[in-house]
């Protein structure tokens, strides 16, 4: 059906109730129940049932609705306040806004393969874009199966069936090694978690920059992190607490960066001198640390267009392809100027 030809009665007719229950669902009325919500929802969507009339009025007049998940791992805070999930999501509202579109955030936590339908079956956006991938990317598998509104920012792993975009992290992390390897340090700490699929990547590329340099890996170097500056200090300094000889570090994020640097410079260390140092987002504020980090940048601007493009064209393109975006190495006072 055409969204100029289904009405209620055929809504109604499909989902087998009455037309009134379909008008109260479709205005989030709190008579019908959940489940009979999602249900008709996902139906008018089926459908291409027009929802704009019974949208809030705020979102009355924009061409599309694109819903922003950013979901909580278990036993952690919130990542809505981590500077780099807050530059993405300023790079996809600005995409949204020259596209006509209105954005909904959501950082509620989602469990399980249950959460994510519940989710896509009971909100009223044209798509969705979840920011993160590590706990849910067999998840979001099983989701591809029902569903085709939405889009991951995230890794390309081996038999993902939906689409992501994120950056190149494997050329990344070589680009970063290969940095300081060629500044002849020789003994550099990966700093960061390996149990997140883009942490993972980024240290495929350390791996593959020691291998390209005949370097010895020692495992002693690398040591987990998550993307707090407090969990990275202290790292740090159990690193130079055991004696630890090292002469560089590739952090896995800017946040994880700056608390090495934090680490050092109160035990002493000099940076660059004595250890250099490379993070791995360009978030704004890594330009103005001290000293200023060297790090790699990816273009949040251009994954915010990318996103919100692939997601608003993907009835008319067909399946969304994944897609990586290039890293550039940005070099500051963290590694020296040379």
């Amino acid at each position: 059906m055409s969204s100029t030809r289904t009405r209620l009665e055929d809504l109604a007719a499909i989902a087998g109730v009455s037309i009134a229950t379909v008008s109260r669902a479709l205005n989030n009325s709190p008579a019908v129940n959940d489940e009979t919500k999602r249900r008709v929802w996902k139906i008018a969507r089926e459908q291409n049932y027009n929802f704009r009339p019974s949208m809030p009025a705020i979102l009355s007049g924009a061409a599309a609705t694109i819903a922003v998940v950013i979901p909580t791992p278990p036993g952690r805070h919130s990542e809505v306040s981590n500077p780099f999930f807050q530059e993405l999501l300023a790079g996809i509202s600005e995409a949204a806004r020259h596209a006509g579109c209105d954005i909904l955030v959501s950082h509620l936590p989602y469990k399980n393969h249950d959460d994510l339908v519940s989710l896509m079956t009971a909100n009223r956006a044209d798509g969705v874009i979840f920011l993160g991938q590590s706990f849910l990317h067999e998840r979001f598998n099983q989701l591809a199966l029902t569903e085709n509104r939405f889009i991951v920012w995230g890794a390309d792993m081996p038999g993902q069936r939906y689409c992501s975009i994120g950056s190149d992290n494997v050329r990344g992390g070589l680009r970063a090694t290969t940095h300081q390897l060629n500044l002849g340090r020789k003994r550099i700490v990966f700093l960061g978690d390996t149990a997140a699929p883009e942490i993972l990547q980024r240290y495929e590329g350390y791996i593959n920059a020691h291998r390209q340099a005949d370097i010895d890996l020692d495992p002693a170097l690398t040591v987990p992190a998550s993307y707090e500056i407090e969990s990275a200090e202290a790292s740090v300094n159990t690193l130079l607490e055991q004696g630890i000889e090292f002469d560089g570090i590739f952090a896995a994020s800017d946040l994880i960066a700056l608390g090495a640097v934090r680490s050092l410079l109160r035990a002493g260390v000099k940076v660059p001198e004595d250890v250099s140092i490379v993070g791995y987002d360009n978030l704004q504020l890594s330009a103005y640390s001290y000293p200023s980090l060297t790090t790699i940048s990816q273009d949040m601007a251009k994954a915010g267009r990318i996103m919100v493009s692939k997601l608003l064209s993907s009835n008319e393109t067909g399946p969304m392809r994944s897609e990586r975006l290039p890293t550039e190495l940005i070099v500051r006072e963290s590694c020296g100027l040379a």
